[in-house]
């Protein structure tokens, strides 16, 4: 058994050493594409000044759940500016809307497919149980091998983590349409792009809203692990004061954390009932 785990052990660290020394440029245009993603939502999200970003939420707070929570948003964002991380903030915030893209772009369509192909379904259950179960932790390593540190291995960590629940409450929206109206699509000769777009899918939207806001939770829980990486933002905040014992900072951080993950949990939830 012990002259097994040797061997796969070497095999994994010979297929790691092998990509790196043969497929470095494949790595290199991943890297700066992801790194360009990244820097361009942080790019949009520093341009305004703190106050209009806190405005611009607060309004959003309003029309979506009530005048009590967009104020209180307004007002939470600024505390983060007051505690001088609003630079962390929003490269936090920059981090969770690229990996999100990322990871519902591969997420949705294959949800969907998994929810018309019942052996789709099946072949993937197992594979996200498995990233699921996983420590986060293990997703670092690898891309920390492949792509160095900084934000690109945070994001593909990220991805892999916000990628299950999409997957998982799109297909299961997709395969809860009632038969009754399958039924009777079929019985005005709907075809099956039809049956998709005007049935199926309207049935579907408020699971898969419910997974895009699991995604998001999921990708804030990573971004901040990621820190040790050195992907920036309020994670790698709370890395440094842990290492330095700086308590105060790391109780800033973790408030500015809160906040985010509030303001982007409720808004996803209010736009889930309102589909």
């Amino acid at each position: 058994m012990e002259s097994f785990v040797t061997t796969f052990d070497s095999v994994v660290d010979d297929a790691l050493f092998w990509l790196s020394d043969h497929a470095a440029f494949v790595f290199d245009a991943v890297r700066l594409v992801l790194e360009g993603l990244y820097d361009g939502v942080l790019w949009l999200l520093m341009l305004p000044p703190f106050w209009a970003v806190a405005v611009i939420a607060g309004l959003i707070g309003w029309r979506a759940l009530s005048w009590g929570f967009g104020i209180g948003g307004a007002v939470a964002l600024a505390a983060c500016a007051a505690m001088g991380l609003w630079g962390e903030t929003m490269q936090t915030l920059a981090l969770v809307v690229a990996a999100s893209v990322i990871a519902l772009a591969i997420s949705l369509p294959l949800g969907v497919l998994a929810g018309l192909m019942p052996r789709l379904d099946r072949a993937l259950t197992p594979a996200l149980d498995l990233v699921q179960t996983l420590p986060p932790y293990i997703y670092l390593l690898p891309a920390i091998a492949l792509l160095g540190f900084g934000p690109a291995t945070a994001l593909v960590a990220t991805v892999i983590v916000a990628v299950p629940p999409a997957i998982r409450l799109t297909s299961l929206g997709i395969r809860q349409t009632p038969g009754e109206f399958l039924e009777l699509g079929q019985a005005v000769g709907a075809s099956r792009a039809q049956m998709f777009w005007k049935i199926r899918l309207p049935f579907a939207v408020p699971s898969i809203m419910a997974g895009i806001n699991q995604s998001l939770m999921m990708a804030f829980g990573m971004v901040v692990i990621a820190g040790i990486v050195g992907s920036g933002g309020l994670g790698e905040t709370i890395y440094g004061a842990i290492r330095t014992l700086d308590i105060a900072t790391s109780i800033n951080a973790s408030t500015a954390i809160v906040v985010l993950t509030m303001l982007l949990d409720r808004l996803t939830q209010a736009a889930a009932r309102r589909s």
